[in-house]
């Protein structure tokens, strides 16, 4: 059995360790584990939306640099 294999059935055992543990448990303890699941998936969402953003922003910049040294070379062969 490879490395891989062992890996994926001791992730699948972890899994189903963790489903059985929230299954059993009360449901102010459920309620916890989904918000903080919520919580972390608003986070991940606000990091990606500024990610992109920032992203968005260093487009904008370079393109403006492109179009800026375009018309200077314009400039200059006229």
């Amino acid at each position: 059995m490879g490395n891989k294999t062992k890996g994926l059935l001791a992730l699948l055992g972890l899994g189903a360790v963790a489903y059985w543990k929230y299954k059993n448990s009360s449901p102010e303890d459920q309620q916890a584990v989904k918000d903080k699941i919520n919580t972390a998936k608003d986070n991940l969402n606000k990091w990606g939306n500024d990610l992109k953003s920032k992203a968005n922003d260093v487009a904008s910049q370079v393109q403006n640099k492109v179009d800026e040294a375009k018309t200077k070379a314009e400039d200059s062969l006229n």
